[in-house]
């Protein structure tokens, strides 16, 4: 493959490279596109100095990019969308969906490089395979060397022969690519690496280079995606581990993987079988139980293997990735290449900058609300609705307190002891039981010495262990009418961790930022109306609460004494900047308080969490399905009482216009009887007398022209005349 080679420098000379990515629409073609978008073509090539190399890993190469862009610009990102409604990338300068295979071709051959990524969608192999063949056929017209490069996957090596058969942890290399041996499901990946690999023999003009990737994760997805949406959900106790979770699994972060292509473009390695994979040896529970224990609920359970079917987020194809055992080491891209690496140690040592950058690209960020007011305001209904709106959870003190105490007496309580456990697990259970017991007893002590009431510091203690829990560290929560008083914010919010006290020594005070709300509502109303409010509540509703006659008035005098003071609850939040939302809940006149939810969900703004869930989604779809025919029955009854309103009006105003048309007949009618009375008069007077005597002497003659003999008998005896 050496004769195949030329001077680097002579691919340096290029203003522009033009680079081919096929559906650039998906998660790892695209952030393979946007990564490449902000390079500059041959950047790789120079030393990644020791300055560069400490600063933030996810940039691009960029920085070295700021002196060399003159001399050889950026790559000019084209390609294919998977689906055609998609909205073109931003970093793209074409896309191109539904074309021909011919103008494909045309559009293939106007790039310097041509990368087709088969990891994602089998379909997509047929179409490389074609690919690399038609651009084959036409290197005679090549006016410049082209690269093809596949995209693959270590898949292609999931049934290989260990190299040593004593020791099993050999991994494989890239001098070992002959040697491998296809997982049965990926055999069209194998033929269509064998074919490229073919093609890049048969002239200088083109050069074809393999890829095989591990699995790919980081930013927004990946195959792990299913596996971070299911621990930060929380529906679950323990995420699944498939099978006993020993098999390794290779991997490579995206961004990682994405300057592995970038430096085969620039060096042009005379190796033309790359494997693209980072220093890891994780196996399938490492990697669970990392995400579980960073995200979720910290624990794992090993499952069948065939239960992993059951996961509609996870295909076939994800799934021969989880379940693959497989060690591999890309030497030749560790010895040769300029990578500034994402997370070059594995997946489990980079868990906080891959969870992070996963939740910014999912707008997964939690939402932290705090509720206060006098009783009966309303803070519990409203604290409901919102939690339902955002998916927050609703805390309350007295569900804070009652799992607190009966998490403590499970920790108390006598177990079983377990075969083949450890001495220092013992040891430490020992002790957690011993802190518990120690606990309990002060809990049950400062209860009987206040009447059934706790102390702050337990109550603290246990709203801060709440809040520092991981369901509330991922998708928030809405504090319900606590804290009530200026010490009790202070303490619950302070910072513990010296170190950033230190840092935040400017402040008035410190406090703990990853559990202070972000958003404060302060309802109230006056008393008057808060009275009303409970004396119209049911007497069903009332039994055995605080809204009681007597519990009441004490709260609510109680809240206004508390709230005189100087330093009230509200102006901690003024002293660190948390201005609360203040809502006069009397003024709005709204007994189920919907302009008051609308309001704060104005000022908060929209949920930033997953969305709906598919149920959810067939429920809202149903709902909307429903006002939809409800909309346009009632459009239909409507329309319908409009025309027969019409109809009914055209039929009066018929009726009305008929008779109108009679009544001027019958005027007409009479009008011309009336003016017929003088000339029948005169007719009866003079004319008919001489006229009927001409007739009847007409009878008599009977002439052979009767009208001429009539017309000379009337001229002869006109009684003018005579």
């Amino acid at each position: 493959m050496a004769e195949e080679e030329v001077p680097v420098v002579a691919e340096r000379v290029l203003k522009i490279l033009r680079v081919f990515i096929n559906q650039l629409d998906t998660y790892s073609s695209g952030n393979i596109g946007k990564f490449l978008a902000n390079c500059v073509a041959g950047a790789s090539l120079e030393e990644i100095a020791e300055e560069e190399e400490e600063e933030d890993e996810t940039k691009s190469a960029a920085p070295e990019a700021s002196t060399a862009k003159v001399k050889e610009g950026t790559f000019q990102i084209v390609g294919t969308l998977a689906k055609p409604e998609s909205v073109r990338p931003d970093f793209a300068v074409e896309t191109y969906s539904g074309i021909s295979r011919e103008d494909l071709l045309t559009r293939l051959l106007e790039c310097d490089v041509v990368i087709y990524n088969i990891t994602e969608n089998v379909q997509q192999v047929e179409e490389a395979v074609w690919a690399v063949s038609a651009l084959n056929e036409e290197v005679a017209h090549f006016e410049k060397r082209k690269i093809f490069i596949l995209l693959s996957t270590v898949m292609t090596w999931a049934r290989s022969k260990p190299l040593d058969p004593d020791d099993t942890e050999v991994p494989f290399t890239e001098e070992d690519y002959r040697r491998r041996k296809h997982h049965p499901n990926f055999l069209d990946h194998i033929n269509a690496e064998k074919m490229v690999l073919k093609f890049g023999k048969t002239g200088k003009k083109f050069a074809t280079y393999v890829v095989a990737s591990g699995l790919q994760y980081g930013v927004e997805g990946g195959i792990l995606h299913a596996f971070f949406k299911m621990a930060w959900l929380g529906e679950i106790p323990a995420l699944p581990v498939f099978g006993d979770g020993s098999n390794v699994i290779p991997a490579i972060h995206i961004l990682d993987l994405a300057g592995v292509i970038q430096n085969v473009i620039d060096h042009m390695p005379k190796l033309h079988y790359l494997v693209a994979v980072d220093e890891s040896v994780h196996t399938l529970e490492d990697i669970v139980k990392c995400i579980s224990k960073n995200t979720g609920p910290g624990k794992i359970q090993k499952v069948p293997r065939e239960n992993a079917f059951l996961t509609k987020d996870l295909t076939q194809q994800h799934l021969d990735h989880l379940l693959v055992n497989l060690r591999m080491e890309a030497l030749f891209v560790k010895e040769n290449f300029n990578i500034r690496w994402v997370a070059q140690s594995g997946f489990v040592e980079n868990i906080s900058s891959i969870l992070k950058e996963y939740k910014q690209s999912q707008g997964l960020l939690p939402i932290k609300i705090c509720i206060l007011g006098p009783p009966a305001v309303g803070k519990s209904s409203i604290a409901e609705e919102l939690a339902k709106y955002y998916k927050l959870h609703h805390i309350k003190i007295k569900d804070v307190i009652s799992e607190a105490i009966a998490k403590l007496e499970a920790i108390v309580a006598p177990k079983e002891a377990v075969e083949g456990e450890e001495e220092g697990e013992e040891e430490e259970e020992e002790e957690n039981v011993e802190d518990a017991q120690e606990l309990l007893d002060g809990i049950k002590d400062s209860m009987e010495q206040n009447a059934g009431r706790l102390e702050d510091q337990y109550i603290i203690r246990f709203m801060k262990e709440k809040l520092k829990s991981m369901p509330c560290k991922n998708q928030g929560y809405i504090l319900d009418g606590f804290p009530k008083t200026y010490d009790q914010a202070k303490d619950l919010f302070n910072q513990e961790d010296e170190e950033e006290e230190e840092e935040i020594r400017g402040k008035m005070f410190p406090f703990d930022r990853l559990t202070t709300p972000e958003f404060v509502c302060g309802l109230d109303a006056s008393d008057d109306f808060l009275k009303e409010r409970v004396m119209n509540l049911p007497e069903s509703v009332v039994a055995g609460t605080h809204y009681s006659q007597d519990r009441f008035l004490r709260s609510l005098s109680n809240y206004r004494d508390i709230n005189t003071d100087d330093e009230t609850v509200f102006n901690y939040f003024d002293e660190i900047e948390i201005h609360p939302i203040h809502i006069d809940v009397g003024k709005l006149e709204d007994a189920q308080n919907r302009l008051a939810i609308k309001q704060l969900i104005k000022e908060i703004g929209e949920p930033r969490n997953y969305g709906l869930t598919d149920e959810e989604k067939a429920e809202v779809e149903k709902k909307a399905a429903e006002e939809r025919l409800a909309k346009e029955a009632a459009e239909t009854a409507e329309r319908e009482h409009k025309e027969a309103v019409e109809m009914a009006e055209r039929i009066a105003r018929w009726e009305e216009w008929s008779k109108r048309l009679e009544e001027v007949k019958r005027e007409e009618r009479e009008l011309l009887e009336a003016q017929s009375i003088p000339l029948r008069n005169y007719l009866m007077t003079y004319v008919m007398p001489t006229l009927m005597q001409g007739l009847n002497e007409c009878c008599k003659v009977r002439p052979e022209d009767p009208v001429d003999f009539l017309a000379e008998y009337l001229f002869r005896n006109n009684p003018e005349m005579q």
